[in-house]
């Protein structure tokens, strides 16, 4: 008789390699081709620098005069923002390779202390005309619509006597002045936090003392000055002062017997990407938590200061916070432009992009009525590709998962989630599912960038209602966007997906640009579902069929295609490859297009943020063109697109041309299988790349020049806007 083995089961006891490997098998590292004529490594532009130059795009929306003015400072807010991320990421992991020793020349050949130097260099020039688009251009114009951002010096006696009481009444309670001095130790300073360095001095002994205080981000950082308590969205002539100016007409309250002597605001951005031991037998979900506590505690990467500062008080923050001296970006007040999110929200609808309606798409709904859409029927009559946010998300993948929680006849859910709202009713939607009994799994990827603790937060709401949640593999992402819902009906059960480009984040899908598609195909039906049994369960040899899948075939699967272009050319068939992406960084596929330019196939492609592709080389990319769009909706979905002789082949998923998405993340592309979808698609391609669409063009030298006007200073077309007004006739079309 055998004798029972003690034996262990469980990932938690085996290497992260090993536990990952039995969950999907990892593809073997094959070299691939180079293109002809020996072209260095230069061939390729750097990744960083090519970041900065999709923040200078977005710089260059805001210095347009011709934008509508709000809009102009909504995206002022939005360089800001971007950059700071910029810094907590990239820059602190190129610092922290470098400190440790890692740090290798990236694929453009830079040495990494050289790009280095060269990042901050350039980062410091944008921020500086960053600054003065605000104060020279937006600021006036703003000031021309009785929109007024004042000093305390501009105020009259009411003003400034409303101001006090409500400092007093509002702000003083909430402040804390932290002393330095040999019994208190220079105060920690969090990450983007904005800061007021005090000098006081002692009336009796003269000495001057340091203290800081923090300007507390619970209050807005811009306050109506005739109404500093009110929380509305301020409406016709407004007043607004900054809080820190607030507050440092107030200190003597702060140091009362002490003489305020100056005072200046600055402000330190810290390294916050975080670090995950997934080796070990630690719960993701703790160690996640544990390491979203450490983020506040990174190492300073960038100091900012107003460029009126003392340069001992410049000194003292050098010292204390351990910074270099390239690392201190002097600016023009005010700092941290973010804040100007309060001015791009005031109610002056003439001021701000007309006002958008998303539509039911057509194929949900033939009219358009009030009554909501059977989304289930429609999908049985045909796929459905949803192009948002001119096709309404809440019509189409909401209304989807809503209605398959309330259907009696769906007995199962299978649901990636990555990035949603905080008020969210796709996760409503789960919880209802399995609250009425349904079989419900969803697959939460905890680790999505600085939205890690709202998805642990989502992640214990729905275990608590019953749902299977499962955080994905270990060491990669599930950055895949995939719905499964099963239904049970007359002739057995039947599969209905939804696999898409961008996330289920209701919010977000009104002002990002993304492609979705609804069907009940069998055989995408199947592929979805083995992917979902390899994230959940033990299926390291799944295979697909409609379906690319990182990190085991999206790379050489699309590789595979450009080769396929190549070969048609030689052949003298119809060759082509359209490329939409956010990014495009990957060596491997970026050689592939090359040699695919060299045999004389036509490259379009289509990037909102990184490019490291050189267009135009002589010899080496002569027939690739790279085109960016940027505007009122961030372009966001991911279109793959080849002539394929006659019988084109276009796929749309979740993956960018980044090393992460294709060998750290799990994600997914869905070759398309109606023609009409196909073929609209590859319309749209074409619009977008019309000479007369307005665009930023890329050059081999990789600078970017925007061509929105023509010869006659008359402005190219609006894609965005086309696209609206284009969907705006289509409904009226179908109320007529």
């Amino acid at each position: 008789m055998n004798q029972p083995q003690n034996r262990s089961f469980g990932t938690s006891e085996v290497p992260a390699v090993r536990a990952t490997i039995d969950r999907i098998e990892l593809p073997e590292f094959v070299p691939t081709a180079q293109p002809d004529g020996g072209f260095s490594g230069e061939r390729f532009l750097d990744r960083e620098l090519s970041w900065l130059q999709f923040n200078a795009r977005v710089l260059e929306l805001a210095e347009d005069p011709q934008l509508y003015l709000l809009e102009r400072v909504n995206f002022l807010s939005i360089f800001g923002s971007n950059l700071d991320e910029f810094f907590m990421v990239r820059v602190a992991g190129l610092k922290r390779r470098i400190a440790a020793g890692m740090a290798v020349p990236s694929a453009a050949g830079i040495n990494p202390v050289d790009q280095l130097q060269m990042l901050l260099q350039q980062a410091h020039e944008l921020q500086k005309r960053h600054a003065a688009v605000f104060k020279d251009h937006v600021l006036p114009a703003l000031a021309d619509q009785n929109i007024h951002v004042k000093k305390w010096r501009d105020l009259d006696e009411t003003q400034k006597v409303t101001l006090r009481e409500w400092f007093m009444d509002q702000v003083f309670p909430v402040l804390t002045p932290l002393a330095v001095d040999p019994a208190h130790p220079f105060p920690y300073i969090s990450g983007l936090s904005l800061n007021l360095a005090v000098i006081v001095r002692n009336p009796v002994s003269g000495k001057e003392l340091f203290a800081r205080i923090k300007v507390p981000d619970v209050l807005p950082r811009l306050v109506s000055v005739d109404q500093p308590g009110s929380r509305t969205a301020p409406t016709r002539e407004v007043s607004l002062i900054s809080l820190e100016d607030v507050i440092s007409e107030h200190l003597d309250n702060l140091f009362p017997g002490m003489e305020v002597v100056e005072n200046y605001s600055f402000r330190v951005t810290r390294n916050e990407d975080l670090e995950v031991e997934e080796d070990d037998a630690e719960n993701l979900l703790q160690a996640l938590e544990k390491e979203l506590l450490r983020r506040r505690f990174g190492p300073p990467v960038r100091l900012e200061i107003v460029d009126d500062m003392n340069p001992a008080v410049k000194a003292l923050l050098v010292r204390e916070l351990n910074v270099d001296e390239d690392e201190v970006f002097s600016l023009p007040s005010p700092l941290d432009l973010r804040g100007l999110s309060v001015i791009a929200g005031i109610d002056r609808p003439e001021l701000h992009y007309p006002k958008q309606i998303a539509h039911t798409s057509r194929d949900l709904n033939a009219s358009e009525t009030s009554k909501a859409a059977d989304v289930f029927a429609a999908m049985r009559r045909r796929d459905i590709l949803l192009h948002h946010p001119y096709d309404s998300f809440s019509t189409s993948v909401q209304a989807f998962l809503e209605q398959a929680a309330a259907d009696p006849h769906v007995v199962a859910i299978k649901q990636t989630l990555y990035r949603t709202s905080g008020d969210s009713p796709i996760v409503d939607a789960l919880i209802d599912a399995a609250e009425a009994g349904k079989q419900v799994l969803a697959l939460v990827e905890i680790k999505a960038r600085f939205d890690e603790q709202a998805n642990i937060d989502w992640a214990r709401k729905l275990e608590q209602a019953g749902v299977h949640v499962v955080y994905g593999i270990v060491g990669l992402k599930t950055h895949s966007k995939l719905s499964l819902v099963v239904r049970r009906e007359s002739k057995g059960l039947r599969r209905y997906c939804h696999i898409g480009t961008g996330n289920y984040h209701p919010r977000t899908a009104r002002y990002y640009e993304d492609f979705g598609l609804l069907t009940t195909d069998e055989q995408v039906g199947e592929d979805i579902s083995r992917l979902f049994n390899q994230l959940s369960g033990y299926a390291p040899k799944t295979t697909f069929k409609r379906l690319l899948v990182a990190p085991r075939s999206l790379r050489s699967g699309l590789i595979d295609r450009i080769e396929k272009e190549i070969e048609n050319k030689k052949a003298g068939l119809k060759a082509r490859v359209v490329i939409k992406v956010n990014s495009i960084v990957d060596e491997a596929v970026i050689d592939a297009l090359y040699r695919a330019s060299q045999s004389g196939v036509q490259v379009d492609v289509i990037v909102r943020g990184i490019c490291a592709i050189r267009p135009g080389v002589p010899g080496l990319s002569e027939n690739i063109r790279v085109r960016s769009f940027l505007g009122r909706f961030l372009e966001h979905s991911r279109v793959f697109a080849f002539a394929n002789g006659d019988d084109p082949i276009v796929y749309i998923g979740s993956a960018d041309m980044m090393h992460r998405n294709l060998d750290r993340r799990v994600e997914a592309l869905v070759r398309l299988a109606n023609k009409s979808d196909i073929s609209g698609l590859l319309d749209l391609a074409n619009r977008y790349l019309d000479p007369g669409t307005a665009s930023w063009h890329l050059d081999s030298e990789g600078n970017w020049t925007r061509h929105h006007v023509d010869a006659d200073g008359k402005p190219l077309l609006d894609i965005q806007s086309y696209l609206l007004q284009s969907r705006e006739r289509q409904s009226g079309a179908v109320r007529r």
